[in-house]
């Protein structure tokens, strides 16, 4: 690819939108996903997404406009220069023994190959990915696979326990290096997809049960799920909503699990149960309400 504008069929002069738009047009109709065995498709899926990631970096786009980088991103060594170069008229007289011993000169010379050398050592740039797994995948670990703008797949390691905003890296896996130097790093930013049934506070992992008044009262034992699959729990007699029961090593990463009680009463009348509790009498008294603060 020589011009990547021609890649993206836009004109120099076209806005960052009017890019990302052409680039979004080509790249659904030339995706490997979508086009799967033709070679083609490929290497033009490979072209337009690096003219992509040249032409949306604004420093990118205005070094190659200057004549500073090639389109692959490289840089332009600049002109070299010889000894004999400083040998003009108006520069003869820095090396004439008769003018003296000029420093400056050789300042100029020597300062020139070393940005020349630094160019061309430069590392590769880093990739930058977002990636958005599932709780469970975050809580057990998994293995995802991307695919890169250059149609490379990419294999992600996600570790069990992995934190929400948290970025991996992946040595190696960006953009190749100039000559011998190392190639840039791919950069995974994780998010964490809420579940609908568990939250989570650092390894530990919560959820809300659902009990009756009679499980309440005399105990039960539960089948619940769990982020590592089905338990059999135990809700011990006289337990109030908002009862804590712990689930030793079923939360995040070996963490534990927390099944937070929420008592429900039948959603139609219970007449039995309305005239137990009219004629019941506690052995001993009791108010709910007597530690709450006084307005």
């Amino acid at each position: 690819m020589d011009d990547p504008y021609a890649a993206l069929g836009v004109p120099k002069t076209a806005s960052q939108a009017e890019i990302q738009s052409a680039y979004r047009t080509l790249a659904k109709r030339h995706h490997p996903d979508l086009n799967p065995g033709k070679p083609a498709a490929e290497a033009r899926f490979k072209e337009i997404s690096a003219a992509n990631a040249l032409l949306s970096n604004a420093e990118k786009r205005a070094r190659f406009d200057r004549g500073e980088i090639d389109s692959a991103g490289a840089e332009r060594p600049p002109e070299r220069r010889f000894y004999r170069d400083f040998g003009d008229d108006a520069a003869r007289t820095k090396y004439r023994p008769e003018g003296g011993f000029d420093a400056s000169a050789f300042d100029d010379f020597f300062s020139r190959a070393f940005e020349t050398r630094a160019a061309q050592a430069a590392r590769g740039a880093d990739l930058h990915f977002a990636l958005t797994i599932t709780f469970l995948e975050a809580a057990n670990g998994a293995s995802r696979v991307l695919t890169l703008p250059d149609g490379r797949k990419l294999k992600v390691e996600i570790a069990a326990g992995i934190a929400d905003g948290q970025t991996l890296r992946l040595k190696g896996q960006g953009v190749p290096g100039l000559g011998q130097t190392p190639d840039g790093d791919a950069l995974i930013a994780i998010s964490i997809a809420a579940h609908p049934i568990f939250r989570r506070e650092g390894d530990a992992a919560f959820f809300d049960l659902k009990v009756t008044l009679k499980e309440a009262v005399l105990g039960a034992k539960i089948d619940v799920a769990t982020p590592k699959g089905n338990v059999t729990l135990t809700v011990p007699p006289n337990s109030t909503s908002g009862t804590r029961l712990r689930i030793k090593g079923r939360g995040i990463a070996g963490g534990d699990l927390f099944a937070v009680l929420e008592l429900v009463l039948p959603p139609t009348p219970e007449p039995a149960l309305a005239a137990f509790l009219a004629g019941w009498k506690p052995d001993a008294a009791f108010d709910p309400r007597a530690t709450e603060a006084k307005p």
